[in-house]
């Protein structure tokens, strides 16, 4: 699993953009983005233009940190990606919108990606009536993602729900009962990912 050391906010600065990394918190003026929106560092205000070879890499690392994964995770989907039809910046993007954490996130259980990762890791959570202790797993049309029906589980998924301030996509279905479930319709399109990317530039640079 993913661990983030040190100050997280960081990395929302250092990409320009808030990648919501801490959930409810990014909305709230205890947000350090929105408080000092420079890179992080002594020289962040005084950077020259960027490279082209830089404006991919920062594409790509935006990516990476929005949803959590690693170099070498990222050089799979990307490699699966690639032997995909169709475009392989779009078929990319889904593939990481497809992840068990992220649809996890996307239905509310849980307050941003970390938490979801944790609870997933944790056994909170169920896939097919399954425990699934694997946040990497790429989601399927008709899988049902249920929590764990103990009151640990409960209190986290609800607590989250409450505090929800994203709009579900279309691709899920909650089922916002006793025990909260959850249903994935059908497969996400590029068009659906909640950040804006230009999925060519992590291919230029993937690519070479």
């Amino acid at each position: 699993m993913t661990r983030t050391l040190g100050a997280v906010c960081k990395r929302c600065r250092r990409e320009g953009v808030k990648l919501f990394l801490k959930g409810v918190r990014c909305n709230s003026p205890l947000c350090a983005f929105d408080r000092r929106r420079t890179a992080p560092g002594m020289h962040g205000m005084k950077r020259g233009k960027m490279t082209e070879y830089g404006v991919q890499l920062r594409e790509k690392q935006k990516v990476k940190t929005f949803y959590g994964v690693l170099e070498k995770q990222f050089r799979k989907y990307y490699k699966m990606a690639e032997r995909s039809k169709g475009n392989t910046g779009k078929v990319l993007m889904v593939l990481l919108e497809r992840r068990f954490d992220n649809m996890v996130y996307r239905l509310g259980l849980a307050s941003s990606r970390a938490q979801a990762r944790q609870m997933i890791a944790h056994g909170h959570l169920l896939l097919n009536g399954r425990r699934l202790d694997v946040p990497s797993y790429l989601t399927r049309p008709g899988d049902v993602i249920a929590v764990k029906n103990r009151k640990s589980s409960l209190e986290l998924a609800k607590a989250a729900l409450s505090v929800m301030s994203q709009e579900r996509p279309d691709f899920l279905i909650l089922n916002d009962t006793e025990v909260p479930s959850g249903v994935v319709v059908r497969e996400p399109v590029a068009e659906e990912v909640s950040l804006v990317v230009q999925p060519q530039l992590i291919v230029e640079l993937c690519s070479k």
